[in-house]
């Protein structure tokens, strides 16, 4: 893992792009702890600013997750697939503190809104919902 201070790209995003690989293929797996803040200080002499400022970034993409004891990387949970029929509309926003919390959404991580005609709109998790558009029904 290298990091260049001289790039155009600031360091932060640089290990945040290193950490994303590591996640997205698999070396840093669902559930697994991330290295320390002080690793990475050590490893590749960078400031503690700019780790946190990485672990901001993935946290804010909803790949990670942060608790007392570090960051790990993030379980999507098992998926779900909801039909779409004609004339439902489908939005997606941030959730609300109560929204994330009553629906088990990490922070970084969209809802999506579905709203059929005559219905309270359902919201979902965004990582965990499929949605399946029905042109039939």
């Amino acid at each position: 893992m290298t990091i260049d201070p001289t790039a155009d790209r600031p360091v932060y995003k640089q290990l945040a792009d290193l950490i994303r690989a590591r996640i997205e293929s698999g070396e840093y797996r669902p559930g697994q702890r991330l290295p320390a803040e002080n690793d990475y200080v050590n490893e590749l002499g960078i400031s503690r600013d700019s780790v946190r400022r990485a672990i901001a970034v993935l946290r804010g993409e909803g790949l990670i997750v942060t608790e007392l004891r570090g960051s790990r990387v993030r379980d999507a949970g098992e998926a779900i697939t909801v039909p779409v029929a004609p004339g439902t509309q489908v939005t997606a926003r941030m959730p609300t503190d109560p929204e994330r919390r009553t629906h088990g959404i990490r922070e970084g991580v969209p809802i999506l809104v579905i709203t059929e005609p005559g219905e309270e709109p359902r919201l979902l998790p965004a990582d965990r919902t499929i949605l399946q558009f029905d042109a039939e029904k």
